[in-house]
């Protein structure tokens, strides 16, 4: 069953691209030469409650997110950080993690992945400022912000004793590129699950490449054709590329996510999802079903917190939202159970993939 609605997102992900693909492009237009101005950004004393302990920390307000000097990350949450100003890489380790953030292209890499999008660091007379709630949440803090008396309060979770690395299985060559990262657990106490896991992962990951392989070939092909005809063409090589997000691993329970982005032509890429929850007792994979506690009415609790929420959101849909299938696919966060809109099942592309998060009180 799960294979089956992976594969139907795959012919779906085809359908969309191959309509896209009826568009060719031609050429592409010159990036701005023109240079902004640096912005100098005050520094406030923002306070904070971290692990309950209250402190006041020298802080950049940016477009509604909070930045705080990268050495502030050393004393006052105990991680190992430090700035490379040959390569301009800001480096940040702890808790079986590291990210590096580079100040001149603004990629930015998780446990040796990189992640599709992120803020910019700052770097300000001589200090570089990280922001603090992309930068904390993916080291497994929770980072909550009390509006009256603004207050941010950071508490590490606690989390599952195990590791993850990232693996690539890439491809680069015959006019298209493929680059899909998958994790790796280890160091987790029960060794057979943790293969089991592990192996499962690994078979995902490998179908996955394959199709998103095959998936590219017609697009190789018209570009060839293209420059068949005119040598000089410009052309953009098809490309398929898959990212996880490890977004709950708490309570004996691990849940992640990949989003796989096909570009095959045309003015953009689309993107599919594939979820995937683990009971670290068994290695099994969870129903959404399980995942609420075998709530009988698990699917009337999510629909009506999906319709407040498209309400609350002003979310604009393209057809109304009725409800969810009994096997939705989801994941989890520490906030609850995470159902998600696909692309364009109900909204447009420039709404991305909207998620809706069910408290887990909801379904006590």
């Amino acid at each position: 069953m799960m294979n089956e609605k992976k594969n139907n997102r795959l012919r779906t992900l085809a359908l969309s691209l191959a309509i896209a693909m009826a568009v060719p492009v031609t050429a592409m237009l010159p990036a701005s030469q023109a240079t902004a101005a640096v912005t100098k950004h005050t520094i406030i004393s923002q306070s904070f409650k971290i692990e309950g302990q209250s402190s006041t920390i020298g802080a950049i307000n940016k477009n509604g997110s909070t930045y705080i000097a990268l050495r502030s990350l050393n004393t006052a949450l105990g991680l190992n950080t430090k700035y490379n100003s040959s390569t301009r890489v800001v480096q940040v380790n702890g808790r079986g993690r590291t990210m590096e953030l580079n100040l001149s292209n603004r990629s930015i890499y998780l446990n040796g992945q990189p992640l599709y999008y992120g803020p910019e660091a700052i770097l300000q007379d001589g200090t570089t400022y990280v922001p603090l709630r992309f930068v904390l949440e993916h080291f497994g803090y929770e980072v909550t912000y009390e509006k009256s008396s603004k207050v941010i309060e950071l508490k590490a979770i606690e989390e599952n004793d195990l590791t993850i690395t990232s693996m690539e299985i890439g491809a680069d060559g015959d006019g298209k590129s493929l680059s899909v990262f998958y994790p790796v657990l280890s160091k987790f106490k029960d060794a057979k699950v943790q293969q089991k896991v592990n192996d499962f992962l690994k078979q995902e990951a490998d179908r996955f490449a394959a199709e998103g392989s095959k998936l590219m070939n017609p697009a190789v092909e018209w570009n060839n054709e293209l420059l068949e005809k005119d040598p000089n063409a410009f052309i953009r090589r098809p490309s398929f590329d898959g990212r996880y997000t490890v977004s709950y691993n708490e309570n004996g329970l691990l849940s992640l996510y990949v989003d796989y982005y096909a570009y095959l032509g045309g003015a953009h890429g689309d993107t599919i999802r594939a979820t995937y929850t683990f009971d670290l007792s068994t290695g099994e994979t969870l129903s959404l079903k399980e995942a609420t506690g075998d709530q009988s009415d698990y699917v009337t609790i999510i629909n009506k917190h999906i319709k407040n929420q498209i309400a609350d959101r002003d979310l604009p849909l393209l057809v109304p939202f009725e409800t969810i299938e009994k096997d939705r696919d989801f994941f989890l966060s520490h906030k609850g159970v995470v159902v998600y809109f696909t692309q364009y099942e109900y909204t447009s592309f420039a709404e991305g993939m909207p998620e809706f998060v069910i408290p887990f009180s909801a379904f006590k």
